[in-house]
């Protein structure tokens, strides 16, 4: 009875310290305190003020981190999946160098990514005149150079898995190559490119070094608006924008759980 006292006890501390930061955010977006007071916690008085009163520019930066986001998730998925089947099943000398060389930008720095890429830019732009600073292309591929590991990583988990039997079955009842990679591969393997997507959604929305190196004139993301708007002009309406988005964040999380399973989903995604 006492060890299950304790349990239940720490099991509410920990989730209490991780969920307090949340509560914070959300309960002070609704208080009236002035553009001078950083939050209003507990609010004095509910109000929606800051929910109306969300810039234009923000909404746009939000706008600019989600199609970033589906463009680099989108992305990783296409470019993953055949990466993934070339390292567990292809005929390849250095199989293990080329898997750890995919694995390589979870070890960089992003710090050291955004400069790396901001330095290609620029010679490339010198080079072809192709101005990828400041660019949606630009910073898409820097996302992905980040992002695509998770796909990799994900997928290959699975491959190692697969039951290669259900493939010769389905060769031997006369399917194609491309029908059975379609009808037998593909759906067993979609688990892991779904997870490896999702993380790749997250870490591109989230990125705050590489866009603050990439980003340009009028292209900011919403991250990089946060950080500004914290450092220099910081508005209650930042509050009211982000628990919009712990709203969204719920809803994803829901409907993953729904469709593949929470559980699946961490397992598979951080697999690799």
């Amino acid at each position: 009875m006492m060890a299950r006292a304790l349990s239940g006890t720490w099991l509410a501390l920990v989730f209490g310290f991780m969920i307090a930061p949340l509560v914070v955010v959300a309960g002070a977006s609704f208080g009236r305190g002035g553009r001078t007071a950083m939050i209003d916690f507990p609010p004095h008085e509910l109000t929606w003020q800051w929910y109306l009163a969300i810039p234009g520019d923000q909404v746009q930066a939000l706008a600019l981190s989600i199609s970033l986001a589906l463009a680099c998730a989108l992305a990783a998925a296409l470019l993953g999946v055949p990466a993934a089947l070339g390292i567990v099943r292809g005929d390849l000398p250095g199989r293990r160098a080329i898997a750890a060389l995919f694995r390589l930008p979870l070890q960089i720095p992003a710090v050291v990514v955004g400069v790396s890429f901001l330095q290609l830019y620029y010679i490339v732009g010198d080079v072809i005149e192709l101005p990828l600073v400041g660019s949606f292309w630009g910073l898409a591929l820097a996302h992905l150079f980040i992002a695509l590991p998770y796909v990799v990583g994900s997928v290959v988990a699975i491959l190692n898995r697969f039951n290669m039997r259900l493939e010769e079955a389905a060769l031997v009842l006369g399917a194609g190559r491309w029908s059975t990679f379609r009808r037998v591969t593909l759906p067993v393997i979609m688990p892991g490119v779904f997870a490896g997507a999702v993380y790749a959604f997250m870490v591109s929305f989230s990125d705050l070094p590489v866009a603050l190196f990439l980003a340009g004139q009028g292209f900011v993301t919403f991250p990089v608006a946060i950080f500004q708007s914290l450092d220099y002009d910081f508005s209650p309406s930042m509050l009211a924008l982000s628990t919009l988005i712990i709203v969204f964040s719920f809803v994803v999380m829901v409907v993953v759980q729904r469709s593949i399973g929470l559980t699946n989903l961490l397992h598979t995604g951080g697999a690799g």
